[in-house]
């Protein structure tokens, strides 16, 4: 091995960083590269490791193995180079397998708590004297995800290698452990595994090869574990981490180490949990990893039993797979939150499934009874309403494995109290066909002159207040029904008390350059011009239009109608909480009393996602605000 020059392609990543350092210690000529420069990428070029930032067929050159994860595209320089030039191609998993199945080893697998138990394990038996290397898809503190104990290689052959196994890719089945310890077994990763009996029989697979196994969930009635039970330090922890933990202490205790010295050393070691596993950012804000619906409510529960007043939960869900096979299995998730507000689907490698998007989530919440269920546009947005809503005693959590990381930077410098509020200048009224997301806080509203319920003017139309406010909202915008324009009944227009023609307002597809007060509009002559649909019998067949909308969600995709496709696609008639997809157009959306925003939110992403699916067509928004 120590010959080997072995590249690896986003070395950045947790698990691809541990497997570098790991390689390097052993005496392998280790490079690698990241889009971004990280933390994590400055400790790898501290170890003495190559990093390129960015990609490039040359870093292939002269390597003897590429090493990459599922999320390497198929088309990335090295990889392209990789094939031409003969240069075998492994996955992570596969090499880590290798690795640990060559050695003693102690493998730590499982849906749930794996980086968390084989920490404790890790940290345990250094604590205890022993010779230990480790590789661990996560760091605590000044415990990095690969390492060693001072004065030895983690590469070489003796001592005991402790190794994080994930199953996410199936390479879980190529381990060979001395020993496996399994911490729980729950459906997940429906992007590899079809079922849960293909999920099981890769775990039944690794069971089969190792030498012996440990199951952390038959660990409850070991009575030997009773003395570790009753230290403060494990009685303190949440239920899943002590079990975490007692499987630690009974893992060292098969190894040999007495009573006494294991309940010496393990206060110490748990101490300190794996970062972003309920990692305290700052006073009232904590972040979790946790995106498995069982994970999620292990640490809404840890959150609210810390949380005096309001508990909010900041959720990115992760993966559309994930979302779609475990969607029934999420709102519960959130019991003991007052808040929840959900940010997009982080998709990781994946491309966009029908049934995994955010809006899937919330519809699914919002029928079962979540409490304070709101959708954000983005994961800065809930962090914005989160921080300007906070006050004494109430806790924000940061749920998820995707982006919303990068929320915690800001987390870190935040005081209650010092988050302003978002101020946003809305022209209510005035034409602008604008939804307003229910988690600004802080809004000024700025209503044109044209009161907002005054009937239609000399047309005395009061339907009209609702579309989108006065009739000035009709008119500036251009409204279109049916296949035309509100244009092209037009004779002119009053504005700020002056009469001007039709022709010089700059009327456009969905706009005009009107500026000021829309007071009133003349119709052309009341004659055939629309073939058998006078003027007058054009306002008439707006007049269908429910109250409560905000006009026509989509734009016309070229050389199409956005009410066609979202008609073929069979939206007509759904429903998210109290907004739903009006009977007669079904590019409207309306709105009973008591829907929300994020209702309307939803209900378009999700009408936006029948097209993309059915037709391959992604509209985009008419309705300024909303976005996707």
């Amino acid at each position: 091995m120590s010959a080997r020059r072995v590249h690896f392609m986003g070395i950045g990543g947790v698990g691809m960083a541990g497997l570098a350092a790991l390689l390097k210690s052993s005496g392998c000529d280790v490079s690698g590269c990241d889009l971004h420069s990280s933390p994590r990428t400055k400790w790898l070029e501290g170890l003495g490791i190559r990093v390129s930032i960015g990609h490039d067929a040359a870093h292939v050159e002269d390597a003897d193995e590429l090493v990459i994860t599922p999320a390497v595209p198929g088309d990335s320089p090295e990889l392209e180079k990789a094939v031409v030039s003969g240069v075998p191609t492994r996955r992570r998993g596969e090499l880590l397998a290798e690795i640990v199945s060559s050695r003693e080893s102690i493998a730590v697998c499982g849906s749930h708590g794996k980086t968390t138990t084989a920490t404790f394990i890790a940290k345990l038996l250094v604590a205890l004297g022993e010779k230990t290397g480790w590789v661990i898809g996560g760091e605590t503190g000044s415990f990095p995800v690969a390492g060693f104990v001072p004065g030895r290689d983690a590469g070489e052959g003796d001592g005991v290698l402790v190794a994080e196994a994930d199953e996410s890719d199936g390479t879980l089945a190529l381990y060979h452990a001395t020993t496996l310890v399994v911490t729980n077994c729950e459906y997940d990763h429906p992007d590899h595994f079809r079922t849960k009996e293909e999920y099981l029989a890769c775990f039944n697979a690794a069971r089969r090869n190792a030498g012996s196994v440990v199951e952390s969930s038959e660990l409850d009635a070991v009575k030997e574990l009773d003395v570790f039970r009753r230290l403060d330090a494990i009685e303190s922890l949440a239920g899943h981490n002590r079990r975490n933990a007692l499987t630690a202490a009974f893992v060292a205790l098969r190894r040999g180490h007495p009573v006494e010295s294991v309940a010496a050393a393990l206060p110490g070691v748990v101490k300190e949990l794996p970062d972003r596993r309920f990692e305290r950012l700052a006073p009232g804000v904590y972040t979790d990893y946790a995106h498995h619906p069982t994970e999620m409510k292990c640490a809404v529960s840890m959150a609210r039993a810390v949380c005096s007043g309001t508990l909010r939960v900041l959720f990115q869900p992760h993966r559309h797979s994930r979302t779609r096979a475990l969607l029934k299995e999420f709102p519960a998730s959130f019991d003991g939150a007052d808040e929840v507000i959900l940010c997009p689907t982080y998709a990781a490698f994946e491309n966009p499934v029908e049934g995994g998007d955010v809006a899937d989530l919330y519809a699914e919440c919002r029928q079962a009874g979540v409490k304070g269920l709101h959708l954000a546009r983005s994961c800065m947005e809930a962090w914005h309403h989160a921080s300007a809503t906070m006050k004494e005693g109430d806790l924000t959590l940061l749920l998820g494995a995707g982006d919303i990381i990068e929320l915690a930077p800001l987390a870190r410098d935040f005081i209650i109290g010092s988050a302003p509020a978002v101020q946003t200048e809305l022209w209510i009224g005035a034409g602008t066909n604008t939804w307003q997301s229910d988690l600004v806080t802080g809004e000024v509203y700025r209503k044109s002159k044209s009161p907002a319920g005054r009937s239609g003017s000399t047309l005395g139309i009061p339907w009209m207040a609702g579309i989108p406010g006065t009739i000035g909202g009709w008119v500036k915008m251009n409204a279109g029904a049916f296949g035309h324009s509100i244009s092209e009944v037009l004779r002119r227009v009053k504005v700020d008390g002056e009469w001007r023609d039709a022709k010089d307002c700059g009327f456009g597809y969905r706009t005009s350059s009107i500026e000021g007060e829309i007071q009133d509009i003349e119709l052309v002559d009341d004659k055939d011009l629309f073939g058998d649909v006078p003027a007058a019998g054009y306002l008439a067949r707006r007049k269908k239009f429910p109250p409560r909308t905000n006009g026509s969600v989509f734009r016309n995709p070229p050389g199409d109608y956005a009410g066609r496709l979202l008609e073929a696609a069979g939206v007509k008639g759904m429903r998210v909480g109290g907004a739903y997809v009006w009977e007669e157009h079904a590019n409207v959306i309306a709105r009973d009393e008591d829907a929300t925003s994020s209702d309307v939110l939803a209900l378009a992403r999700l009408m936006r996602s029948k097209v993309l699916f059915r037709f391959g067509v992604a509209l985009e928004p008419e309705v300024k605000g909303l976005v996707f």
